[in-house]
């Protein structure tokens, strides 16, 4: 019986012999960073990476558009009014992108101490069970 429970253990731990990965017992630290990490990062896109990229984005529409009416009544205009018009789109597709990764760097550590406390959960009435079936 010992040895099912080495065998068991050498299943949860490991798959001929490889480690599960960053979080298997002496794994490595690949995985992820602390969540004080994840907040430094969550705020510095907050009041980083969003201002600036805006500040630095209005400014280039500016001398955009600024340019196309320099150049009004030519071709180059309306060429630099639809460069203005894919650069407001790629600028919103940048924006949402850096909000979303913010808010999935502050919902991280949250959904990972959930899963663990649910996955301590778990174990704890495996356990229960099987104490109440040895009697």
């Amino acid at each position: 019986m010992s040895g099912n429970a080495d065998s068991a253990g050498t299943r949860l731990n490991s798959v001929d012999g490889v480690p599960a990965g960053p979080l298997a017992p002496g794994g490595g630290s690949v995985f992820g960073s602390t969540p004080a990490e994840k907040t430094a990062a969550a705020n510095a896109i907050e009041t980083e990476l969003e201002p600036n990229t805006k500040k630095a984005t209005d400014g280039a529409k500016d001398n955009t558009s600024a340019a196309a009416r320099t150049f009004d009544g030519w071709e180059t205009a309306s060429g630099l009014k639809k460069v203005t018009e894919t650069w407001d789109q790629q600028v919103k597709m940048l924006m949402g992108r850096l909000s979303a990764e913010k808010t999935s760097l502050r919902g991280a550590s949250g959904l990972f101490i959930q899963n663990d406390v649910h996955t301590g959960d778990q174990l704890r009435a495996v356990g229960q069970k099987s104490k109440l079936e040895g009697l």
